[in-house]
C-alpha cells in the first residue's frame, strides 16, 4: 500500500485571488456614487444593509447554532435609539453609530437570561423579547405610538450630500463588520463557536468557555443589526415602530441565509445579493412577492439544504473566503487496491474548525 499524507489547508489559490478581488470591489464601490444615479445610490445602500443583516444572522445561527426569530428587536432599537439620541442633541450621523453601541450594551443584559435557553425556546424567547420591546417603545411620547416620528435633524443636509454620506457609512459599516466577523471566525474563538454549535456539552468538556463565547457572538450580532436599523432609518427618515419591529426583518434574514448557504461566510453575502435582485425585480408584485419568497425558501430547505454556496462548496470544493480548515488528499495518492484517487476524493467539502 502506498498513500500520500492528507494535507490540512486553509488558504487556496482561489481564496488569494478572491481576497484581491474583494479589495478591488470595495475600492470601486467607494467611488461608485460619482457615476450612479440617485436611485441607484439608494438601492446600493439597501444592498449593503441586507449584507449586514444576513451576515449577522448567519453568524448567530449558522456558525453559533443560536437560531432566533426575534432579531428585529435590535433592528428596531437601532432606529429608535438614533431618534432618541438625535432628539437629545447628537449630530444625526453620530447618533446612528452611538445607537448601535447602545444596542450592543442593551443586548448584554438580555443575553444573561436568553442564553440560558436552547433551541426552540431561545428562538421563541427572542420573538417575545421583540414583541415586548415594541410595546415599550410605543409608550414613548416622542414616538407617538404607531404614528411614529422622523429623524428630522437629517433634513438640514442637502439631499444629495446626505444620500452619498449614508451610502459611504453603509459601505464602511458592511466592510468593517464583515472584516471583524471574518477575523473572529478564523481565530480560536471561531473554532470555539463552531464547536459549541456542533455539541455544546462536548465543547464545554474540552475547556471551551461556552457562555462567554455565545455572549460575545450574541452581542456582536445585536450591534451589527443595530447599525443596520439605524442606517435604514437614515435612508427612510421616518420611524414607525410596527415597521421596524416587524418579524418580517428576521424573515428576510432567514431567507437570505437559507438561500445563500447557512454556515458559510460567502453564503450570507450571496444570499443578500440574490434577495436584493429579487426585491428589485419583483418587489412591486405585492403579496405575490412575499408568497414567492416563502415558496423559494421552502424549496431551498427541501432541495438544497446547504443553500447555493454550500452546494457549490460541497460539489466543487470551492472556497473563496475560508474561515476553517479543510483536508485535501493529493491527486496522486493511491488506495489500498492500488487505484489512484478520483478528483472527487481529493478534497473534503466541509470546512473543519
Amino acid at each position: 500500500m502506498s498513500a500520500a499524507s492528507p494535507v490540512i489547508e486553509r488558504g487556496t489559490a482561489a481564496s488569494r485571488i478572491a481576497a484581491i478581488a474583494v479589495a478591488l470591489i470595495i475600492a470601486l464601490l467607494a467611488i461608485a456614487p460619482q457615476f450612479l444615479s440617485a436611485g441607484a445610490v439608494d438601492r446600493m445602500t439597501a444592498l449593503f444593509i441586507y449584507v449586514i443583516l444576513a451576515a449577522m444572522w448567519n453568524a448567530l445561527a449558522g456558525f453559533g447554532g443560536l437560531v432566533s426569530v426575534g432579531q428585529q428587536v435590535f433592528f428596531g432599537l437601532g432606529a429608535y435609539f438614533s431618534i432618541r439620541l438625535a432628539d437629545a442633541g447628537f449630530n444625526p450621523f453620530v447618533a446612528l453609530f452611538v445607537s448601535a453601541i447602545v444596542v450592543g450594551a442593551v443586548s448584554w443584559p438580555i443575553s444573561l437570561f436568553m442564553l440560558r435557553l436552547r433551541n426552540g425556546e431561545f428562538a421563541i424567547g427572542m420573538w417575545v423579547i421583540a414583541a415586548l420591546t415594541h410595546l415599550l417603545v410605543n409608550l414613548d411620547r416622542l414616538v407617538q405610538g404607531e404614528t411614529g416620528t422622523s429623524l428630522i435633524s437629517l433634513n438640514v443636509y442637502d439631499a444629495s450630500t446626505r444620500r452619498v454620506a449614508i451610502y459611504w457609512l453603509a459601505l464602511a459599516s458592511m466592510t468593517a463588520l464583515l472584516a471583524v466577523l471574518f477575523g473572529l471566525l478564523r481565530g480560536s474563538t471561531g473554532a470555539a463557536i463552531r464547536a459549541i454549535r456542533d455539541n455544546e456539552d462536548a465543547a464545554a468538556s474540552v475547556g471551551v468557555r461556552v457562555t462567554g463565547t455565545k455572549r460575545l457572538l450574541f452581542v456582536l450580532a445585536a450591534f451589527g443589526i443595530g447599525i443596520a436599523g439605524a442606517l435604514w432609518l437614515a435612508t427612510s427618515i421616518t420611524f414607525q415602530p410596527k415597521t421596524y419591529f416587524s418579524v418580517q426583518w428576521t424573515a428576510y434574514m432567514i431567507f437570505m441565509v437559507l438561500v445563500g448557504g447557512i454556515g458559510t461566510f460567502e453564503g450570507a453575502i450571496l444570499g443578500a445579493l440574490l434577495f436584493f435582485l429579487i426585491e428589485t425585480w419583483f418587489g412591486g408584485a405585492g403579496v405575490w412577492y412575499l408568497i414567492g419568497l416563502g415558496a423559494t425558501a421552502l424549496a431551498f430547505s427541501l432541495l438544497l439544504p446547504r443553500g447555493l454556496w454550500g452546494t457549490l462548496e460541497e460539489r466543487f470544493g470551492l472556497r473563496l473566503l475560508p474561515v476553517g480548515y479543510s483536508v485535501r488528499i493529493p491527486v496522486n495518492a493511491t488506495l489500498t487496491t492500488g487505484e489512484t484517487a478520483s478528483p472527487a476524493q481529493t478534497t473534503t467539502s466541509r470546512e473543519k474548525a
